[in-house]
């Protein structure tokens, strides 16, 4: 007899490694930000290594369950368990921050090997591992449930880490409390290696072909291993791809990437729970719909980048994109004998999708043109899917036919391949619209730009504009006695504006490209130094946009990360720093912490932002420095300007009592609570406007 206390045990090892597998990824990434300048480079490298170890992880619980005995796989296990406690704490040494100017693609991923790479691949082994220990010791137990645990807890990870973790401890304290249930994880595994060992029974032989039926165990075909891969892998791209469109070409919110990500893992906890959630009647026409409008609000702006009506119905789209594939693989899943290939083939799938969307894509593509090409995949997958089996002739001899589905037919089959016709015409004409309005198109690692030229009724207000994503990064107008003019966030009444007015300024450090508008400030024997992580933003700069080339001033430029780049650099001397990247979704908190105050000298700091409160976030930690602040508050009237927030921060008090900007200045509203932000400790929630 099985008690609930063996059930219990499998359940809990295999939760609580779910659990901290996704609470190390944000974790151990956030550690490290600020030694590799905070861009979103450094997350996909991470996120890169992650895959990888969860595909290595799960390629070495199929060959253990499938070559070893019991004896055998239970002390290869518990050994190398044993092993992963070694490397506790999971903290960077000092030793990995980088040194140089070279890639640091391979040195992140040395540092994530060294720091979690054996505790991440043993937690990445748990699931299937445990769970087909479960299979030949539980007699009766629904396996696939403790997949649908892993995701649940996975979820609760995701939802955890910014809510309740993040904004209450510092990294310090993470790595350490990590590291503890790390521990009581192992052990709680090597409890359920012995059970398994004193428990483990023969599995009964597989039938030849499908039965469908829960926990029935068949041989798979080459059929079945390309569907669970390609199912799989279509469910990574979507959600990579959705998650891009939201958040770059819909709307820059801090924290919409947990949205698809929790309806991503919804939907497997869903799928895997048991077979009465996916519904074929049900899901298969809302997908068919969905797929349809999604593909259309691709090339319509009414639809596509909405915000009201885009992001409810890509966070549709996605929930039952991925109902419909994570459905079709429970409904495909083999019995015990085959559940560790099963879900290497899963996590192969989800690895090509991932680096797809994720690695290829931004060096191919010229604009986010991927989830239109996914969701083609998707409409052509579904043809393959509702293609009916074969019949009982056509079977291999000795093989039994595949039990068949009411929607599964020539008719819905065909309806599949119609609809990806549709969204490949949607794509296409998305991208002829890109090309007919757009001077200039291209990406990179680091996003989409696009400069477009605007018309407007009266010519003289005709503008070229420079677009991230969906963010202005600036715009000039056409009209040649108008283009010295500082346009959106940098006029005369603003901030920087004033500063620059209120200073003998000779040089000037200025942090954020963008069309390079600042340099009109620029007077001869001025030098204007800017910093610029993004090369496709120089280049756009200097061939789309004169601000740059007409500058009466000495014009410096310096790729890179800014904070790295002046930690290396000598002394500059600037009279006025301006900081001016935080108009995005991805704030690089790194540049906003009290290790970066201690770098700047004088501080003009932008704090533009539609989502983020950020003022009181540089007048705390200006009060812990000493320094003096000024918030200037603008909201000019004239053409091409737009509203602005800069806080100016000076050493020197009577800098900021001139008239032209005390007059200005207004207040900063205090924020209970609110500390001053550091590398090892800020909260973006807490000041989510």
């Amino acid at each position: 007899m099985h008690s609930p206390g063996s059930k219990l045990l499998f359940a809990g090892t295999i939760f609580s490694s779910s659990f901290l597998l996704f609470l190390v990824q944000p974790l151990i990434a956030k550690q490290i930000l600020p030694w590799f300048g905070g861009s979103a480079a450094v997350w996909s490298v991470c996120m890169v290594f992650f895959q990888v170890t969860l595909l290595g992880g799960y390629a070495y619980a199929d060959w253990l369950s499938r070559h070893l005995s019991p004896r055998r796989q239970v002390q290869v296990h518990v050994t190398l368990l044993a092993a992963s406690l070694l490397v506790l704490p999971i903290l960077a040494g000092p030793q990995w921050k980088p040194a140089g100017e070279a890639d640091p693609t391979l040195w992140i991923l040395g540092l994530l090997i060294a720091t979690i790479g054996l505790p991440y691949f043993m937690l990445s082994t748990t699931g299937p591992l445990l769970q087909s220990w479960v299979a030949r010791s539980l007699i009766g137990t629904h396996v696939y449930r403790y997949f649908s645990l892993s995701n649940l807890a996975s979820l609760l990870a995701l939802m955890s880490y910014p809510f309740l973790i993040e904004p209450h401890a510092r990294i310090l304290t993470q790595a350490y409390a990590w590291s503890g249930v790390f521990v009581l994880f192992a052990l709680s595994c090597a409890g359920s290696a012995w059970y398994f060992l004193h428990h483990t029974r023969r599995l009964p032989p597989a039938a030849h072909a499908p039965t469908h039926e829960p926990e029935g165990d068949w041989d798979p075909r080459p059929r079945d291993y390309l569907l669970w891969l390609g199912l799989a892998a279509m469910g990574s791209w979507l959600l990579l791809a959705i998650t891009n469109h939201i958040t770059q070409n819909v709307a820059a919110i801090p924290f919409l990437w947990l949205l698809p990500l929790s309806l991503y893992l919804l939907t497997f906890v869903l799928c895997f729970e048991s077979d009465r959630w996916y519904r074929r009647a049900i899901v298969l026409p809302v997908t068919a719909l969905l797929l349809l409008v999604c593909a259309y609000g691709l090339q319509d702006s009414a639809i596509g980048v909405n915000i009201k009506v885009a992001i409810p119905l890509y966070a549709a789209g996605l929930f039952f994109f991925c109902m419909f594939l994570h459905g079709e693989l429970a409904r495909l899943r083999p019995g015990p004998r085959y559940l560790t290939r099963f879900y290497l083939m899963l996590s192969l799938g989800g690895a090509l999708g991932g680096i797809t969307v994720g690695l290829i894509a931004p060096r191919v593509l010229p604009a986010y043109y991927e989830l239109g090409i996914g969701l083609i995949i998707t409409a052509l997958l579904a043809m393959l899917v509702l293609r009916p089996a074969k019949t009982a002739s056509e079977q291999p001899r000795g093989t039994a036919s595949a039990p068949s589905h009411p929607l599964t037919s020539p008719l819905a089959s065909g309806a599949a391949g119609a609809l990806a016709v549709l969204c490949g015409y949607f794509l296409y004409v998305q991208v002829a619209d890109d090309l007919a309005d757009t001077r200039r198109i291209t990406r990179n690692f680091y996003g989409n730009l696009q400069s477009v030229d605007v018309h407007r009724q009266d010519p003289r207000d005709d503008v070229r504009q420079l677009y991230h994503g969906s963010i202005k990064h600036g715009e000039q107008f056409l009209a040649p006695d108008r283009q010295r003019l500082p346009t959106t966030y940098y006029g005369q009444t603003s901030g920087i504006g004033r500063a620059i007015a209120a200073t003998a300024a000779k040089k000037v450090g200025l942090i954020g490209l963008g069309t390079g508008t600042l340099a009109v400030y620029g007077r001869p024997g001025d030098v204007y130094r800017f910093y610029e992580i993004n090369p496709q933003v120089l280049d756009l700069a200097r061939s789309e946009f004169s601000f740059m080339n007409d500058s009466q001033a000495q014009i410096e430029t310096a790729l890179g990360d800014a904070r790295l780049t002046l930690e290396r650099e000598a002394p500059q001397g600037f009279d006025v720093l301006a900081v001016d990247a935080f108009s995005g979704d991805s704030v690089p908190v790194h540049l906003i912490t009290a290790q970066a105050m201690d770098i700047y000298l004088r501080h003009l700091i932008h704090v533009t932002n539609r989502f983020l409160w950020l003022p009181p976030v540089v007048q705390e930690i200006a009060s812990t420095k000493g320094l003096t602040t000024a918030l200037i508050r603008d909201d000019p009237t004239g053409p091409g300007q737009r509203r602005t927030d800069w806080i100016l921060v000076a050493r020197n008090p009577a800098v900021l009592e001139q008239a032209g900007i005390r007059a200005a200045a207004t207040p900063v509203a205090p924020i209970s609570g609110l500390v001053a932000w550091t590398d090892d400790f800020n909260n973006l929630f807490q000041i989510l406007k």
